[in-house]
């Protein structure tokens, strides 16, 4: 469950969810992900830091350029968390259509 704290807290910024999709597109340098946003290269790494102690990017170093790449192993695990509701909610909507009178 740790991991899944984890994994939650660093998707809960729209910062870092902005950087996991740029690095769904592929490989790219910290500068590359610092570029559109308006803040310090410093606020960037910070928001990286996050997301690599969450598990979700990896950073490595080739001569003085940071590399980051998506991980998407712990998303995977929070989505099979997610999709357990997804019966509960699929019941729910279901008896309120039939309630209201609708079909589903």
């Amino acid at each position: 469950m740790a991991n899944l704290d984890a994994t939650f807290s660093a998707l809960s910024d729209p910062t870092r969810r902005a950087i996991l999709a740029r690095l769904s597109t592929g490989e790219t340098t910290l500068s590359e992900i610092a570029e559109p946003f308006d803040m310090s290269q410093t606020g960037v790494t910070r928001h990286v830091s996050v997301l690599e102690s969450a598990g979700l990017v990896k950073v490595t170093k080739r001569g003085r350029t940071r590399y980051c790449t998506l991980q998407a192993k712990p998303m995977r695990a929070a989505s099979k968390w997610l999709s357990n509701y997804q019966k509960f909610w699929d019941a729910n909507l279901v008896s309120l259509a039939k309630h209201l009178g609708g079909e589903m």
